[in-house]
Formats: C-alpha cells, sequence, structure tokens
C-alpha cells in the first residue's frame, strides 16, 4: 500500500493498493481527487508499476497523468466512481420529497494517511461537504473504508462478505449526519467505466442459505462481461442489506435496493483520477453506466433513530465468490432429513419381520 507515491503533500488523496504474484499483478487506486472513485488495472507482468505525473494531475487537463508501466501489460481496466448521494423522504399524500442533492465532486476530504494501516491493510476516507448551509454534516461525515486481503475469507463482522487474494471491501459509511425529513431515505449514485469489448451487467442470485448474513437471502453482483467471449473480467458484489450500528446485529438491518442499471447520459467530473487515466477515450469509446442504491425500507426509522449508515460491498477481478453451505450446515441437513429416512427405513424392516413372525405360527392346512 502506498499514500501518494511520488509526492510528498497530504492535500490529496491517492492510495495504490498492488497485488503481486508469480506471473501477473493487480493494481487499486482510490482516490478523492476530484470525485472519490476507485480505479482497478490487471497486468501480465509480475513487476508492473503504476506511474503518477503530479503536476499534471493536479491540472485542469489530467488526460495522461496516471498509466501503469509496462503499458502493453495491462490486459483489463476498468473504475468505479461515487457519485452523487440523494435524500428524500415520503411525504404523504404528496409522494416522495428530494432534497438538494450531495454532489461528492463538491466535498472536503480530511487526509487518507491519518487512518493509513500497513498491517491490517486499511484505510479510511472521510469528507464533508465545502459548504453545508444547512448544517446537516455539522456533526458528521460520509466515508469510504477501504480493506486489502492477502488470502481469501470472511469479513467477520455483518454481513460477513466472502471475499478472495484478488479483492478489496469497501463500505460506505454515513454516521452522524442530521437528516432533513421525517423518515428521509438515502440513495447512493455508482458509476462504472468500461473501455470497448466489455459491457456491465446486474445480477440478482438468492438463496436459502442465511448462516453468515441471517434473514438475507439475496447477493448482487454487478459483473463485467467480455463482449466476445462472455467471461466475467471483473464485479462488484453486496448483500441486500446495509445496517445502521456500529457493531451491527440482525436487528440493525436497513433495507437495501439496487434500482437498475443504465447507460450514464452525463459525463464524470474533468479533474479525477479516471480521466487521468482513460483520457480522450472516456468521451469516445468508454461506456458509462450508473447504478442507484437505496437505504431505508418504508419507514425509514432505523437511521433516524441510529443515525448511522454503513453498506458493504467487495470490489474484485474475475468471478465474484460464491457462498456455499458450510460442514457445519450440511451435517445439520443430513441429520435433519437423515433421520426420518432412517426411522422409515426401520419401521419397515421391523414390519415384515413381524408380519413373518406372525405368519409362521400356523401349521399348513391339509
Amino acid at each position: 500500500m502506498q499514500y501518494n507515491p511520488g509526492w510528498n503533500s497530504s492535500s490529496v488523496n491517492l492510495l495504490h493498493v498492488r497485488a503481486a504474484g508469480p506471473r501477473d499483478s493487480l493494481h487499486y487506486v482510490w482516490s478523492s481527487i476530484g470525485v472519490p472513485a476507485v480505479l482497478l488495472v490487471a497486468t501480465q507482468s509480475p513487476s508492473s508499476a503504476l506511474r503518477v505525473n503530479w503536476s499534471q494531475l493536479l491540472s485542469p487537463s489530467p488526460a495522461g497523468a496516471i498509466w501503469i508501466d509496462p503499458p502493453d501489460s495491462v490486459v483489463y481496466s476498468t473504475a468505479v466512481v461515487f457519485t452523487k448521494l440523494f435524500e428524500f423522504s415520503e411525504a404523504k399524500p404528496l409522494g416522495e420529497l428530494f432534497y438538494p442533492t450531495y454532489d461528492l465532486a463538491e466535498f472536503s476530504w480530511d487526509s487518507l494517511n491519518h487512518t493509513l494501516n500497513h498491517t491490517a491493510l486499511t484505510a479510511e476516507l472521510r469528507g464533508v461537504p465545502a459548504t453545508d448551509p444547512g448544517g446537516s454534516f455539522s456533526n458528521g461525515s460520509l466515508a469510504f473504508r477501504v480493506t486489502a486481503y492477502e488470502a481469501g475469507g470472511r469479513a467477520g463482522r455483518l454481513p460477513s462478505l466472502l471475499h478472495t487474494a484478488d479483492s478489496s471491501q469497501l463500505e460506505f459509511v454515513l454516521a452522524g449526519v442530521t437528516p432533513r425529513g421525517n423518515s428521509s431515505r438515502f440513495v447512493l449514485e455508482v458509476a462504472t467505466v468500461e473501455e470497448a469489448g466489455a459491457v456491465r451487467r446486474l445480477r440478482s442470485e438468492r438463496s436459502i442459505d442465511d448462516e453468515y448474513t441471517p434473514t438475507i437471502f439475496e447477493v448482487l453482483s454487478l459483473v463485467a462481461e467480455s463482449q466476445n467471449s462472455s467471461s466475467t473480467l471483473g464485479f462488484l458484489q453486496w448483500k441486500a442489506t446495509a445496517y445502521g450500528s456500529r457493531s451491527p446485529r440482525r436487528e440493525d438491518g436497513i433495507q437495501c435496493r439496487a434500482q437498475g442499471l443504465q447507460e450514464a447520459n452525463w459525463t464524470l467530473p474533468v479533474s479525477s483520477i479516471v480521466q487521468a487515466y482513460f483520457g480522450d477515450s472516456l468521451g469516445s469509446t468508454c461506456t458509462i453506466s450508473a447504478l442507484n442504491v437505496s437505504f431505508g425500507g418504508e419507514e425509514g426509522e432505523v437511521y433516524q433513530e441510529k443515525r448511522y449508515l454503513s453498506w458493504s460491498l467487495l470490489l474484485g477481478f474475475g468471478e465474484p465468490p460464491r457462498d456455499t453451505f458450510s460442514p457445519l450446515v450440511i451435517s445439520i441437513t443430513a441429520v435433519a432429513l437423515g433421520t426420518p429416512l432412517a426411522m422409515l427405513l426401520l419401521g419397515s424392516c421391523l414390519v415384515l419381520l413381524a408380519q413373518r413372525r406372525r405368519y409362521s405360527e400356523y401349521e399348513p392346512i391339509n
């Protein structure tokens, strides 16, 4: 993990996470320059490196300021951008009432270096609006918590997402922010950038197993697929829930919905790492898709009471991880299904044996 590689100032945030394998390497570049975003690049070289032209990156025309060396080692690149936070309430009988949008490109962000933990491989990007006339953020903040992994496993906190060494977890946190209406609900706008030859699709999978995330039976994945081979290149994955507590429990669950994936008809902020990496292709050959993720049920009272909201998602390369039944669940299921079957077989054998003994007591009639 590198913070602002090649730059000594902490006035801006750029975190480079690199995972090196025997034949390839993966790069995650997190930043709040312009707008919160993460750049994901997979290469065929175990020694590929991130290069940043800082003077160009911080200029009004950052195109080409970020690249991977050697350039021909790149096999796949994409970006995820967190653009806006909407707030609305169910104002009856008028319907939905939307408040002025929080544009994340206009937020002021704390130095990420203060929260960087090289041992736990974690960091937190925390910010507030540069101007806050209503004072909603006077005692609160919006944050993105990043966790990288060195091996496969499962997160210890709910929703206990299953991860691999090729993935990273991001937790979106809204803490202490005063709602602007009764029963306010929040919507986070998430945009993805794909180069020519790749397309994003939203998948929903349901399972009867809620062992690791109680009462939640749906997993959503926003996957990038190759148009030529239909192979999965990268993914975003999350459970259909958020939580309203710093130490989440089942009863702290907040309903989470994905409101359709659509091709975006707007451009991303110019001053960002996405513009710096993709350059002129961002407005020509690249495809920008947007997805709204809403938090809160019909009443929307969980955040109103706790003033805390956390939503976790996994980002990575290749196919998203798939949960399987644990040995404990398999054993319980086997006992639950096997015991009645064994009793049925045993009972049938006893009945047959009893019938044979009963008829053997009679002498044959002459």
